[in-house]
């Protein structure tokens, strides 16, 4: 962790490969969950889901959802309110680096998960959640290449990134669901996103409660 509060980084576990639990099984009994238990989620399980949505898994940086022509337009986010070994706030993940850095200077200031509830007409699955994983879009990636058909590619992706960790989600024990209702300038707002980073997905995860 690096001693400068702008550049707090925090390497996550190696994500797995294999385990004993079948994506059979994984598709029978993905639900939604909204309602979460108060206690924590680890580390290892956060860096796991982040991994199944958007993480690298082979060489020129291909990730473990299709992304048109590679373009990769996902940026990630998290609002951690209870993950144990990751500090209170907001913080990027960067899937070339399995890792994730604090999302702006005072990033570790205010209540992320109330705000972002706020934001998502208070619906309480964001509130209670151990985190919210935020996925957004830098539209001009695809369209750059594509066009305005691009901007179709990129919410197919968006689909892709999130059912990833859905099923990633089932097979650790955890709960997740897909929250789309929420007000889009609200929730730039509260990230403070940069001006390309249009959020698309707010994905409450935690124990079922």
């Amino acid at each position: 962790m690096s001693d400068r509060k702008k550049d707090v980084v925090i390497k996550l576990p190696p994500p797995r490969v294999e385990s004993g639990f079948s994506i059979e099984k994984a598709l029978q009994y993905r639900r939604s969950v909204r309602v979460f238990s108060p206690d924590p989620i680890s580390l290892a399980d956060l860096g796991q889901l982040l991994w199944a949505a958007q993480g690298v898994t082979g060489t020129g940086g291909l990730r473990t959802s299709p992304s048109a022509g590679a373009t990769y337009p996902i940026e990630v986010y998290v609002a951690n309110g209870r993950v144990t070994g990751l500090p209170p706030g907001l913080f990027k993940y960067r899937p070339p680096k399995h890792d994730l850095v604090r999302a702006h200077e005072d990033a570790h200031e205010g209540d992320f998960l109330h705000d972002l509830s706020e934001a998502a007409i208070g619906q309480g699955s964001v509130f209670t959640a151990a985190a919210v994983v935020v996925l957004t879009a830098v539209h001009e990636r695809t369209t750059l290449v594509y066009g305005e058909r691009g901007i179709r590619y990129v919410d197919n992706e968006i689909g892709h990134a999130a059912e990833n960790l859905f099923l990633q989600a089932v097979a650790l024990g955890l709960g997740a669901v897909a929250v789309g209702a929420y007000d889009d300038e609200a929730v730039a707002r509260v990230l403070r996103l940069p001006a390309a980073h249009r959020p698309l997905y707010l994905l409450p995860v935690g124990k079922p409660g």
